[in-house]
């Protein structure tokens, strides 16, 4: 019996508002002529998180004629009501509810959900990861409960790295995620907000993980042009391919390392997350 080939196009923070329409018709033709297994888009749907950017965001997804899976991204909590941010941060995801945060099942690969990012946080850039308890327990309960010899991949906004600097790590309590993750059948990380792509293992206690990151689709670029994963699977391997505008190979759209400061530039006039300390908060998503 031939093994079973499973596709998964891996989007990534396409921050409608500064979203490159261009790339995002490319990829729209790509998915309807391919016609992935599925689509993971890992955060930051929107620039602002202002009602329209979130109406082009779901009209957008919403077209796309495959199962779809979204993650929640920092630039996606609302940024001007605090009221709204704080008791309701997911309300404007309702018009994809039923895509936010889905595990997909694929056959002997399934893509499970673990939140990074949280309305509030006491450390004064709300922009970087947090992995709550109940967030990373949500998650393995989905993983352990997987049928025997089906394999995880786990999507997430933030890259599940710790940089040792105190205060200033770039998701906190990513270290104890990997971890827990290294101990199960787990055979990736997807996530974005780096906005280039990349592709390595990073060591735990209890083991290597991989972690895959997407770039952009929007105006807002690092140091490659806006692109997406072709992420395959065969069973027993997976492979990643990064598919961009200007066809440049792989290799060289893949950054080295996930930097510290794993923000893109800031555009003019964009607000920098507000100073207050709170503790994070995993409100459901409604």
């Amino acid at each position: 019996m031939a093994p079973e080939l499973r596709r998964i196009f891996h989007l990534s923070d396409i921050h409608f508002g500064l979203e490159n329409p261009h790339a995002l018709d490319w990829v729209k033709r790509e998915i309807a002529v391919q016609r992935p297994d599925a689509v993971a888009i890992t955060g930051d749907l929107t620039m602002r998180a202002r009602h329209r950017e979130f109406a082009a965001a779901t009209a957008w997804i919403n077209s796309l004629d495959v199962p779809v899976t979204v993650e929640v991204g920092n630039h996606d909590m609302p940024y001007f009501n605090p009221i709204e941010r704080f008791f309701a941060p997911y309300r404007r995801f309702s018009g994809m509810k039923g895509k936010v945060e889905r595990d997909l099942d694929l056959g002997t690969l399934a893509i499970i959900p673990l939140k990074t990012a949280v309305p509030a946080q006491p450390r004064l850039n709300w922009s970087k990861g947090w992995v709550s308890r109940a967030a990373l327990e949500n998650c393995l309960a989905l993983v352990d409960a997987l049928p025997s010899g089906t394999r995880a991949l786990i999507a997430v906004h933030h890259p599940l790295r710790e940089v040792g600097t105190k205060g200033t790590a770039l998701t906190k309590h990513g270290e104890r995620a990997l971890a827990e993750l290294a101990r199960r059948n787990v055979v990736g990380v997807l996530s974005g907000h780096v906005h280039d792509a990349f592709d390595i293992m990073e060591a735990t206690p209890a083991g290597p993980v991989r972690m895959i990151g997407a770039g952009t689709l929007s105006h807002r670029t690092r140091s490659t042009p806006p692109s997406f994963n072709e992420i395959s699977w065969n069973g027993s391997t997976l492979s990643v391919t990064v598919r961009n505008l200007e066809h440049i190979d792989t290799p060289d759209m893949q950054i080295d390392d996930v930097p510290e400061n794993a923000l893109p530039p800031r555009e003019p006039g964009e607000p920098v997350a507000p100073v207050r300390q709170i503790p994070p908060v995993d409100p459901p998503i409604h």
